[in-house]
């Protein structure tokens, strides 16, 4: 069986502001892209995984983590995992970056 692999461009790099969240939507996944302040990018799929949700985009970026907007989880953007005392994981995207445009792998 063969895998197709997808690079969607979603934004040009130089148009994204640090510490900021980014909504976008492909077919039906709502994604978020973060900036930190050391210029990496992240994607993770826009829902927070506690029971009333919470869309990531909107939540406060510090260092490589997101903090829910509704119940303040603290969530790795690098893997996606919600950190102690609370529990969770956040679906993660592959990125690549060239010529200044944000591809997300699918």
């Amino acid at each position: 069986m063969t895998t197709t692999i997808a690079r969607i461009p979603v934004a040009h790099l130089s148009n994204l502001k640090e510490r900021s969240g980014y909504s976008i939507k492909i077919d039906d996944i709502e994604i978020a892209l973060f900036k930190t302040s050391n210029g990496k990018v992240f994607a993770l799929e826009n829902r927070s995984p506690h029971p009333k949700g919470g869309v990531l985009s909107e939540g406060l970026v510090s260092g490589e983590y997101v903090f829910c907007p509704v119940y303040d989880w603290k969530i790795s953007l690098a893997d996606g995992k919600v950190q102690a005392p609370d529990e969770g994981q956040v679906r993660t995207f592959e990125l690549e970056i060239k010529n200044d445009i944000v591809f997300i792998i699918l």
